[in-house]
């Protein structure tokens, strides 16, 4: 899913405070609540035209002959070829089929047709997607237009000044990351009114300070107010160009952009939404949000089940303090009902490093009785092996200990936080060492 790395750079090129190594999982938590949609490149190329901006002519193929025939249309023997992955770096990765690249030069139909071939149904790994790649399910292939200038620019929501800002640098066409950690001086920041809008004095001022020649500021002007009016309209949370260019024959075009929308919109950007590639996500997110759970897979061996976001980032920092690594984050929200609960518990077990599950619940608006009623159940229904330390707080609390006490299952019923923090870190490892499941009936 986006991006993180790619957000911290934006938010230091800002002058955001720096994030603490203990702060982290918040940040990780709160993306993952925002669930920001990410839409491949030809889409984006597409919006872009559709709003009236200058981009290379070119189209998306999702087998070899519709590239190949995709690229005579073009009607050029300068072209480029990229992989439609949702991943930073795609030039530098490498298939899994060995092919080194997933953005090529390609000067005729027949190259076209033989880069798809190697690059369609099989998986790019980049230094963003991890070891296992991501599937490409399509290329697309457009004309390869030659700058004069390249420039850096963005448009983005700044929670410290709680609206937008057009983060814009001269140094475009290059890892922005790096700008912002080698010449923090080269980016710009300008703060937009929300009220007010782009300016064409804003604008111009942008156009200018970047470095388009005279001829093009306002050509570049009318782009950067062009990208706040798709901001505005279609609910992004990011609209970022690299490289936004001065051709060689003096026209402003978008080579590259990258779009994020907030999930909150998707009941009124419908087009934009039917956009998401879920081949592109975690499967196991993806299910989560399909069933109302906010899911981060993490490296650790203790499954966490809570309800709260506060609550459940408070669970995996004491399994840390008590030496212990989580394996997930994981809220089922206020309902946490025995069906998310069967299904958080499917996700957490579908680890296979998972050796104890942690359940940290506050029974408000649900019953104690009614959850441990749903952790028994979901116990015995998936037949689990592991040991379950349950922390229930709330409604009808003494019921719940004694259901679970009665049920006969592995489940530890603990009040006390810490108390139940250790006793997760310690039957985890008594797993890993093979000790499990103990020999006495009482553990």
């Amino acid at each position: 899913m986006f991006r993180l790395g790619r957000s911290r750079a934006l938010a230091s090129a800002l002058g955001a405070p720096k994030v603490s190594p203990s702060a982290r999982l918040p940040s990780i938590a709160q993306q993952q609540q925002r669930r920001a949609l990410s839409i491949h490149e030809y889409r984006s190329a597409d919006l872009l035209r559709q709003y009236g901006i200058d981009v290379p002519k070119g189209s998306v193929a999702t087998t070899a002959a519709e590239a190949e025939a995709v690229a005579k249309q073009i009607g050029t023997d300068d072209m480029v070829i990229k992989a439609q992955v949702l991943a930073g770096g795609r030039g530098k990765g490498t298939f899994d089929n060995g092919l080194k690249g997933g953005v090529r030069v390609i000067y005729s139909p027949t190259e076209a047709k033989m880069f798809a071939e190697q690059m369609i149904g099989h998986k790019l790994i980049t230094k963003q997607t991890g070891a296992g790649g991501r599937l490409c399910n399509a290329v697309y292939i457009c004309e390869r237009k030659f700058a004069r200038r390249e420039f850096y620019l963005a448009v983005l929501m700044d929670r410290a000044s709680q609206g937008p800002v057009i983060v814009s640098s001269s140094q475009g066409g290059m890892d922005i990351e790096g700008v912002a950690k080698e010449n923090p001086d080269a980016i710009t920041t300008t703060y937009v009114d929300i009220n007010v809008g782009v300016t064409d004095e804003m604008a111009r001022g942008i156009a200018t300070k970047l470095g388009f020649s005279e001829q093009c500021v306002e050509d570049a002007k009318d782009t950067i107010q062009k990208l706040y009016k798709i901001f505005l309209e279609k609910d992004a949370t990011q609209i970022e160009i690299n490289p936004l260019s001065e051709t060689s024959d003096h026209k402003v075009m978008c080579m590259d952009a990258k779009f994020g929308f907030d999930d909150n919109a998707d009941f009124r950007q419908k087009e934009v939404f039917n956009w998401r590639d879920t081949t592109q996500e975690d499967p196991e997110e993806v299910r989560a949000a399909e069933a109302g759970l906010n899911f981060i897979k993490l490296d650790g061996d203790i499954g966490c089940l809570v309800n709260g976001a506060g609550l459940a980032m408070a669970t995996m920092d004491i399994i840390k303090l008590n030496g212990g690594q989580p394996a997930n984050f994981l809220d089922v929200g206020g309902g946490a009902t025995p069906a998310a609960i069967k299904e958080a518990f499917e996700l957490i077990t579908s680890d296979p490093k998972v050796s104890a599950i942690f359940v940290n619940i506050f029974g408000g608006i649900v019953r104690c009785d009614a959850i441990a009623h749903g952790l028994i159940n979901t116990a015995k229904t998936l037949n689990l092996k592991i040991p379950i330390i349950a922390r229930l707080q709330g409604t009808n609390v003494e019921q719940a200990h004694q259901l679970i006490n009665d049920s006969g299952m592995k489940i530890f019923s603990i009040d006390d936080l810490q108390s139940a923090a250790e006793k997760a870190v310690q039957l985890s490892k008594v797993v890993k060492m093979g000790a499990w499941p103990p020999c006495s009936p009482e553990g």
